[in-house]
């Protein structure tokens, strides 16, 4: 199989081939590893932007690309949590947003299964951007940590505590769009099972 190379589909590509870097990065447990963790995941997350945005302008939307983009961004989410969870970056507290998070890129990802059996979509909501955007900056933010924080020159600031602030705003953001997409997935099932119960429609006689 030969790998699409137009730009935004080696974007793409790019964010996976970032997690075990980012791993590796992470895992050193040193200051200047934790600041490149965090520049790591912000340049993958840009990627997420610019690759649909060029793919729009330029035409070049393929379905390689509409089934890897989401694939990535939760290839990358994923992973840092569990990062984190692993590291014990994240206090008991911090650990239950994380949580909500991972248990609604499951629900979605099933939800989305489901409904592409029935052909519909599952289009992306505002809030969810908002969700994705508040997400994609209480990662990196908590990457670096306080150590990193430090190396850099700005100990003052409590990344750790600021970065967990987010991921609790990000999880109940994820609560309300997850339950939005919940309600869509359920009302189509009704609307399946009413189909499919309900009594053959008697032919008119001439």
């Amino acid at each position: 199989m030969t790998l699409p190379t137009d730009l935004p589909n080696l974007l793409t590509l790019s964010r996976i081939a970032a997690v075990p870097l980012l791993v590796l990065l992470a895992a050193l447990r040193l200051p200047w590893g934790d600041v490149a963790a965090c520049a790591l995941f912000a340049a993958a997350a840009i990627t997420d932007y610019f690759d649909g945005k060029i793919a729009r302008e330029r035409q070049l939307i393929s379905a390689f690309g509409r089934m890897l983009d989401p694939i990535a961004d939760k290839l990358l989410v994923a992973a840092t949590l569990m990062l984190l969870a692993g590291l014990e970056r994240l206090s008991l507290l911090g650990l239950l947003p994380a949580i909500v998070i991972m248990l609604r890129e499951i629900l979605v990802s099933g939800l989305r299964e489901y409904l592409a059996g029935l052909s519909v979509g599952l289009p992306v909501t505002k809030l969810a951007k908002w969700k994705t955007g508040v997400q994609m900056t209480a990662l990196p933010v908590l990457l670096a940590g306080d150590t990193g924080a430090a190396a850099l020159g700005l100990g003052v600031l409590p990344l750790g505590w600021i970065g967990e602030a987010l991921l609790w705003l990000a999880a109940a953001l994820t609560l309300v769009t997850g339950w939005d997409y919940l309600r869509a997935g359920l009302r189509h099932a009704e609307q399946q099972d009413l189909a499919r119960t309900a009594p053959p429609k008697e032919l008119s006689r001439p």
